[in-house]
């Protein structure tokens, strides 16, 4: 008994999506279905490439087809499209579909390296990535990117000047550690650090990007206010370490993000140094600052927990070098699986958030 293309999206109506609970062909991520003799070829369309549950949801669909077409060779191409929080209609970077702050409130906390190391991880698995170093004084992104002492180009555009982002390890990057000497201070005030931050977003072509990842400066400030009121920010990562200290400051962050006025959801919480694993003892662990703050403040403020990522020497110097942890085939495994599981999660979190937001649109629109 022959199959056809109809019986294929019918076996594919009992495979649904975990994150949101309906069937893949009612979520139009079924496409390009075919029955060519012996082969059934059909595209499944995800809404990230950092799904999580890819490898199950291709395993659901592989079972659904072959339980109505046993002795079928089928062939699922696994896709995916990023989708968007932000609004279709904002003149600001329309073409960049989600915009990512990373905060902690406090320095010291390792908030860049996981700015770096969240931007890096969604390029490798696919997602198109560009990375705003928006830490004004403090500049670290060009060294712990290998580019240091390296400029951006600059295009006339319809007789406006753009600046070109540079790329590194196949992300798109902007940092004030670009544009000026290394040994100078910027020593800047408020209304000329936001004017820089301003022509980051406004006058450099970023182009097409799933995800733009802005690595906020320490504090609750200017900046902060320009972003969240500038550029329709997506959401926020909240990077802290596990001790009460880290914890009282990162408090002051998510308040901020969650200001009216403001209002930037809180995608997670993630907790950096949890433990200390030397690396000859690679099974040891050691809760030098505490043990589970970033847990407890995500319970607290009824946000996601992205995950925690070891206190691991071989972090600090690959960044030290220009080349990431996440980057190095000579870094531990756990580096790596560690924020593997963050930026999926993150995804995740990203993708169940833009349907909510379709699905609210036409009732806003009511109201």
């Amino acid at each position: 008994m022959s199959i056809t293309k109809e019986q294929v999206i019918d076996a594919l109506r009992t495979v649904d999506d975990p994150d949101f609970k309906k069937d893949l062909v009612t979520l139009n991520m079924v496409s390009d279905v075919e029955v060519v003799g012996n082969n059934i070829r059909f595209r499944v369309t995800l809404t990230t490439p950092a799904c999580p549950l890819k490898e199950k949801i291709k395993k659901d669909c592989m079972n659904a087809v072959s339980a109505i077409a046993p002795g079928y060779d089928i062939d699922i191409v696994m896709d995916a499209q990023v989708t968007s929080m932000r609004n279709p209609n904002i003149n600001i970077l329309p073409s960049v579909k989600n915009i990512i702050c990373v905060a902690s409130g406090k320095g010291g906390v390792g908030k860049s390296t996981v700015s770096i190391s969240l931007a890096l991880t969604l390029a490798a698995q696919g997602a198109k990535v560009g990375l705003i170093d928006a830490d004004i004084h403090g500049p670290s992104i060009p060294l712990m990117l290998g580019v240091k002492g390296k400029r951006p180009e600059v295009r006339m555009v319809k007789d406006k000047h753009y600046i070109i982002p540079l790329e590194a390890h196949g992300i798109k990057i902007l940092s004030i550690g670009l544009l000026v000497d290394e040994r100078q201070a910027v020593v800047w005030r408020g209304p000329m650090v936001t004017s820089a931050l301003k022509q980051f977003v406004t006058d450099c072509l970023w182009g097409k990007l799933d995800y733009l990842v802005v690595d906020m400066p320490p504090g609750t400030g200017d900046v902060h206010l320009t972003m969240a009121q500038t550029v329709n920010v997506s959401g926020a990562v909240i990077v802290t370490t596990p001790q009460e200290a880290a914890l009282t400051d990162a408090r002051k962050a998510v308040s901020m993000f969650r200001m009216q006025g403001i209002n930037v959801p809180i995608f997670g919480i993630v907790e950096n140094m949890s433990y200390f694993t030397p690396p000859e003892l690679p099974d040891n662990k050691y809760y030098i600052f505490g043990k589970d703050g970033g847990k407890r403040l995500a319970d607290e403020y009824e946000a996601p927990f992205l995950g925690e990522i070891p206190l691991i020497p071989s972090i600090r110097e690959a960044g030290d070098e220009g080349l990431p942890a996440v980057r190095d085939i000579n870094s531990p495994a756990i580096i790596r699986e560690s924020f593997d599981k963050i930026a999926a999660e993150l995804a995740r979190i990203i993708s169940i958030k833009a349907a909510e937001r379709a699905q609210a649109q036409p009732q806003e629109a009511t109201t």
